[in-house]
């Protein structure tokens, strides 16, 4: 059986690390992925209330197609703000396109949004917070991070419970390795209706998010659990929830190949999340790669890839709602 890597986390990918920015009130945060250079990356959304930034930049036939970090926020439209925190501390550094000599570099920072926002909000006037926590995630950049509620996942909800942060990876040998980061906030639930066992269970590896197991007659049928709960604290608006997702594979994929990785990987979160998709989700999965050469059966490699992608965003959909 193939295991995680050391951390199981998205950054048992060589060349990324992960920073978050928790509010000190609010709770809300930033969450950023940052690249070692401009990755190779693809998007795929299929929710039906996506708040995004970039995403147009990343099609295969656009001319950059390339990223230099992904960020994940909190705060619905306002959140968008993070990632011109982002760009400026990379710029600053040097990273970034670089189209004219002397003049700032260009950092290309896709970015997807939550929606988490409370009364406490109507605080902050004309200056969210977002653009500062942007900068924060920067700064806390590591290879090793937390998850539950911390970061873009800190005022996250999955379907009646908290959601959160998750990530997990799984190594698939000859030096590839494939992770995923979430950030869960669906409608839809992750838990069965024994409201303790996770739909992702047939992917756990050695019990990440507690080893629980469904009673052979539990009922499966109800598509949608909990509606008058749900539309009680106001679940059914569109926008008002998402599931924010991030694959990451150490192989040299074309922008066309990690488009297809996140396509594939749409089915991990439909495993993980019932339902999933709906028009009151913003559902988004980037895909980013570098790496090994994949060789001569390239096509199959990627059928691979994409199906493992799948599995891990299952458990990190679970570890997401089981740390937080």
């Amino acid at each position: 059986m193939r295991q995680p890597g050391k951390l199981n986390l998205i950054t048992d990918v060589p060349g990324l690390m992960l920073g978050h920015a928790t509010h000190p009130v609010i709770a809300t945060g930033v969450t950023t992925l940052l690249c070692d250079g401009a990755w190779p990356a693809g998007v795929d959304v299929r929710g039906g209330g996506p708040g995004t930034r970039e995403t147009e930049a990343l099609a295969a036939e656009n001319a950059v197609a390339r990223v230099h970090a992904i960020v994940l926020s909190g705060g619905s439209v306002f959140g968008l703000g993070a990632a011109d925190g982002v760009t400026a501390v990379l710029s600053e550094r040097g990273t970034g396109l670089q189209l004219q000599p002397g003049v700032p570099a260009v950092p290309i920072v896709p970015a997807a949004v939550l929606y988490d926002l409370t009364v406490a909000a109507s605080g902050w006037g004309v200056e969210p917070p977002y653009r500062q926590l942007g900068i924060e995630s920067v700064a806390n950049a590591a290879r090793d991070f937390t998850l539950g509620s911390v970061g873009a996942g800190r005022g996250a909800r999955a379907g009646l419970v908290k959601g959160g942060i998750g990530s997990a990876s799984l190594v698939l040998g000859d030096g590839l390795v494939v992770g995923a980061l979430v950030a869960a906030n669906p409608i839809g639930s992750a838990l069965m209706p024994d409201g303790r066992t996770y739909w992702a269970w047939p992917f756990e590896i050695d019990g990440e998010f507690g080893g629980l197991r469904p009673a052979a007659d539990m009922p499966r049928s109800d598509p949608v659990p909990d509606q008058s709960r749900l539309g009680a604290i106001g679940r059914f608006t569109a926008g008002a929830n998402t599931t924010l997702c991030v694959i990451a594979v150490s192989a040299g994929l074309t922008p066309a190949e990690c488009k297809r990785v996140a396509m594939m990987a749409q089915d991990g979160l439909a495993r993980a999340i019932r339902p999933a998709h709906t028009p009151f989700d913003g559902d988004t999965i980037f895909a980013i790669a570098k790496g090994v050469p994949l060789g001569d059966n390239r096509m199959v490699a990627i059928a691979e890839i994409g199906s493992a992608a799948a599995d891990c965003l299952s458990r990190a959909i679970a570890r997401a709602v089981f740390h937080a």
